[in-house]
């Protein structure tokens, strides 16, 4: 085993690893974003992660995520990471919640079993209940904010979340946590200006509406930027909990 993690052994040293092969993390939504971290944080040594997700992999997934191949289309995501994880590390533990994560069923999930916390998910609801169960946890939590209609990775940007601007998600999420109390949010955003998708009809009500855009390399670099601040944070931080 120390061997497939001699490398990054070189840059965190042995003491620096170790807390972090220690760690148990939980990923929420391993989409575009959420696969990514799950990759990044697995193939650097964490050997215990619980996934949630409660899609299905599909065509549309194609052009972004890490999990998405025509042999996997139709098949549960957390499954299919899962079994990727695996595969890349096969001692790791991956605790598998086939589940949308929302205000209604929050209270299933025990948030203080995790060292940190990553929402990599799309619903404003879901996130501002992870920001603030773990805000009021003390549980390290980073949030992903919208990654898509974006074409430059070299805008992305890790801050906390009333320091952000320009991203819509971002400014909506910091109008809520101001009202729920969450005084502090670290998150990953873009600089980048949004781009107007191309309309399309909704066939439903005749109205029309955007259908979000997305690219292979914006949600996947802020998964590696999300993994890489949570590396570094569980080698050399304070975000591990007390030994007890």
């Amino acid at each position: 085993m120390s061997e497939q993690f001699s490398r990054t052994i070189n840059l965190l040293r042995e003491e620096g690893f170790s807390r972090l092969h220690k760690a148990r993390v939980a990923v929420f939504g391993v989409g575009g974003v959420g696969g990514y971290v799950c990759e990044a944080l697995v193939r650097s040594g964490i050997a215990a992660i619980d996934i949630f997700d409660n899609d299905d992999v599909s065509i549309t997934n194609l052009n972004r995520q890490i999990i998405a191949l025509h042999s996997t289309i139709g098949q549960d995501k957390v499954t299919v990471m899962a079994a990727r994880l695996r595969d890349i590390n096969p001692q790791v533990a991956v605790g598998m919640h086939r589940m949308f994560y929302l205000p209604e069923n929050a209270d299933t999930i025990d948030l203080t079993q995790y060292d940190y916390v990553i929402d990599a998910v799309d619903t404003v609801a879901a996130k501002v209940e992870l920001a603030v169960r773990c805000d009021a946890l003390g549980v390290p939590l980073i949030a992903a904010m919208g990654a898509g209609n974006k074409l430059d990775p070299s805008q992305l940007r890790i801050a906390d979340i009333y320091a952000t601007s320009v991203c819509p998600l971002a400014r909506a999420m910091r109008t809520v946590c101001r009202k729920k109390g969450v005084k502090r949010l670290t998150v990953a955003y873009s600089t980048e200006e949004p781009i107007r998708p191309a309309l399309v009809t909704d066939a439903d009500d005749g109205r029309r509406k955007d259908i979000p855009a997305s690219t292979a390399f914006v949600p996947s670099a802020m998964g590696l930027l999300i993994a890489s601040h949570v590396v570094r944070q569980l080698a050399f931080g304070k975000a591990m909990k007390p030994t007890t």
